[in-house]
């Protein structure tokens, strides 16, 4: 099939007559992208609240633990010079 056949059976086919569309489908496809940007916007807010309990928790035990400073040695130093 050379070029001219092909452009030729390609505008056959853009000539038929479309197939049918059933009438409700634009409210459908309404519907149901209403329904995934509700889903979005409650996984995203759900996602900012745990993240936001996760910095509090961080915020809370870093405050009581203090990560920051040296433990106690466990053991004493020898006693020397007496």
């Amino acid at each position: 099939m050379n070029r001219t056949e092909r452009e030729a059976a390609v505008r056959q086919i853009m000539e038929r007559a479309s197939a049918p569309v059933p009438p409700d489908l634009r409210a459908e496809a309404v519907r149901r992208g209403e329904r995934l940007l509700r889903r979005r916007q409650v996984a995203r807010r759900v996602l900012w609240l745990l993240a936001c309990a996760a910095a509090v928790a961080f915020g809370v035990w870093a405050a009581r633990v203090h990560p920051w400073t040296q433990p106690p040695s466990q053991t004493t130093p020898p006693l020397t010079g007496w």
